[in-house]
C-alpha cells in the first residue's frame, strides 16, 4: 500500500496557535495541547478584566474627584458634588472631571462656585 500524504488543514491550524501562543512561556508556546488549554485561559482572562478594567478605571475617577473635592472644601463629599452637577444639568464624565481635578483647580472651582450659584 503505497504512503498517503496527509493535508495541510491541521497543521495551519496549529500553526495559527502556536503564532497566538508564541510569547508564553516553556512548554506553554511550544507543546500544541498546553498551547490550546493556555490560548483559552488567556482569551477568558482578558473577556473577563476588560469588564473589570472599566470598574477600576472608574473607581480611580472617583477617588481623584472626592479627594480634591473634600481637599480644598469645593464640597465635603463626592455625592454631593455630582449630585448638583446633575441637579444644574452640567453633565461632565468622571474621567473629564478627574481629569481637571488633577490638572486645573481652578477649573474645578470655577465648576463648584457655578453649581452653588
Amino acid at each position: 500500500m503505497t504512503r498517503v500524504r496527509r493535508g495541510y488543514i491541521a497543521r495551519r491550524r496549529r500553526t495559527k496557535i502556536r503564532l497566538f501562543a508564541s510569547t508564553f512561556i516553556g512548554a506553554h508556546s511550544r507543546l500544541t495541547r498546553t498551547t490550546i488549554q493556555q490560548k483559552m485561559r488567556a482569551l477568558v482572562s482578558s473577556h473577563r478584566d476588560r469588564g473589570r478594567q472599566k470598574r477600576d478605571f472608574r473607581r480611580l475617577w472617583i477617588t481623584r474627584i472626592n479627594a480634591v473635592t473634600r481637599e480644598n472644601k469645593v464640597f465635603y463629599s463626592y455625592s454631593g458634588f455630582m449630585h448638583n452637577l446633575y441637579k444644574k444639568q452640567l453633565i461632565l464624565n468622571r474621567k473629564i472631571l478627574a481629569q481637571i481635578a488633577i490638572s486645573n483647580k481652578n477649573c474645578l472651582y470655577m465648576i463648584s462656585n457655578k453649581i452653588i450659584k
